[in-house]
Order: structure tokens, then C-alpha cells, then sequence
């Protein structure tokens, strides 16, 4: 059995920042837009709380972040859906990226990577 890297260019990361137990809101509404899974992992911010404080807005310090890597067709929808599941656009909910990646690598069965081969060549 010979080993080789399948080299994903066609994808982007997305990276979700959210308060304490909103991930899995985040990471069903990416699901639903199209992605395949996540990662989750725990943070504490710093600073905000005394910036937003000055507004009368308290923000627990404990994050969530959610990161997903997507394909180039999917990532506005995904972006778009999660930035409304989560409620982004209200003061201290949370804060999320999109950033194109060079290059990564994954295992990708070989049916799926004969049929993206095909794909590519008659387009």
C-alpha cells in the first residue's frame, strides 16, 4: 500500500469566538449551512470587560472558540449563517474570522479523491 498526501487549496478557516456554551448553537448552524464538523476548544479573554464596561455591557471572560475548515464555494454561507446564530452583531457575543489557507491535509477516501480528479479535468 503506497502513502500519499492529498493537498487540500481550495478551503478556507473559520474561526468563531463565542461566550461560554454558545458553541454548539454555532457549530449546528455551520452544520447546516454545509460544513462537516469542528473543533472546539475553551479560552478566557482579556480586556474586553473593561472597554464594554464603560457601556454598561458585562462580558464573562470564559470563550469558546470554533474553528472549521470549509471549502472556497461554502464559506460565505456558513460565514454568514453562524454570524447570525450566534448574534454577532450585538455587543460583546462574540467575534469571528475567515482566513483563506495555503494548503492542508487530511485523509480523503479514495472514491472521493478519483471523483475531484475527474472533475477537474473536464473542467
Amino acid at each position: 500500500m503506497s502513502r500519499e498526501i492529498v493537498v487540500l487549496t481550495d478551503v478556507k478557516l473559520i474561526t468563531c469566538i463565542v461566550q461560554r456554551g454558545e458553541a454548539d448553537k454555532v457549530v449546528k448552524a455551520a452544520q447546516a449551512a454545509g460544513a462537516q464538523g469542528a473543533t472546539i476548544y475553551y479560552a478566557r479573554g482579556i480586556g474586553i470587560q473593561d472597554r464594554l464596561g464603560v457601556l454598561g455591557i458585562t462580558v464573562n471572560a470564559e470563550k469558546e472558540v470554533v474553528k472549521m475548515i470549509v471549502s472556497s464555494d461554502q464559506a460565505d454561507r456558513i460565514f454568514e449563517r453562524v454570524y447570525l446564530e450566534a448574534g454577532l452583531d450585538i455587543p460583546g457575543h462574540g467575534f469571528m474570522h475567515m482566513t483563506t489557507l495555503e494548503k492542508a491535509a487530511t485523509y480523503v477516501p479514495h472514491d472521493v479523491v478519483e471523483k475531484l480528479s475527474q472533475a477537474a479535468e473536464e473542467s
